[in-house]
């Protein structure tokens, strides 16, 4: 199968998420170093989430939309998100109670979001990104970023509470709207 750019990152982004998340769960691959770990996982989530921006960029810049990139592309997103916050969650017993639960609204969000999409699909609409779901999606890349970061620079946590506190909200948000305004094509008779 020969994948155009865009679908290249795509696979790539796919790829560098095991990667992450192996260094997130195991120090050792750092040396036991907490400042080397948190910069080379931060690195590696923001080299993920930055093939997201641009395989879209260049996909629609140059026409190279394909319907591998429309399946593939929201997949990688929610592999690359769930699958840190699944990390983070595990990673950090201290702050494990709070982060359970932004990790399960954002999971159920997905899940719920990609079901409503499927179903929409059927009757011929498509449920583009709304700016809401881009701002969620903004805010769990900078929360994450944060959360890597601020034990080696900070020592306090109180930036990766608000911050996952604003992608609980922002994500439990753009989620209701969607059921708001794609409620209407779900029909339990069919």
């Amino acid at each position: 199968m020969k994948l155009n750019l865009p679908n290249k990152l795509t696979v790539l982004r796919l790829c560098l998420v095991p990667v992450v998340m192996v260094f997130i769960l195991y120090p050792a691959l750092s040396g036991y170093n907490p400042v080397v770990q948190s910069i080379v996982c931060t690195l590696l989530f923001i080299l993920t989430a930055v093939t997201d921006f641009i395989d879209g960029k260049i996909a629609r810049k140059y026409n190279l939309i394909t319907d591998f990139g429309k399946f593939m592309d929201p997949v990688a997103d929610k592999f690359m998100v769930i699958g840190t916050l699944l990390c983070i969650t595990v990673a950090n017993e201290a702050l494990r109670p709070f982060m359970v639960w932004v990790t399960v609204i954002v999971i159920f969000r997905e899940l719920g979001i990609t079901s409503i999409r499927l179903v929409v699909a059927n009757s011929g609409v498509v449920v583009p990104a709304s700016w809401l779901g881009k701002c969620k999606t903004m805010a769990q890349s900078i929360s994450i970023c944060v959360f890597l970061l601020e034990g080696i620079i900070w020592d306090m946590w109180i930036l990766s509470y608000i911050g996952m506190a604003v992608t609980a909200f922002l994500t439990l948000w753009s989620g209701l709207e969607y059921f708001k305004a794609y409620w209407k094509y779900i029909d339990p008779q069919k």
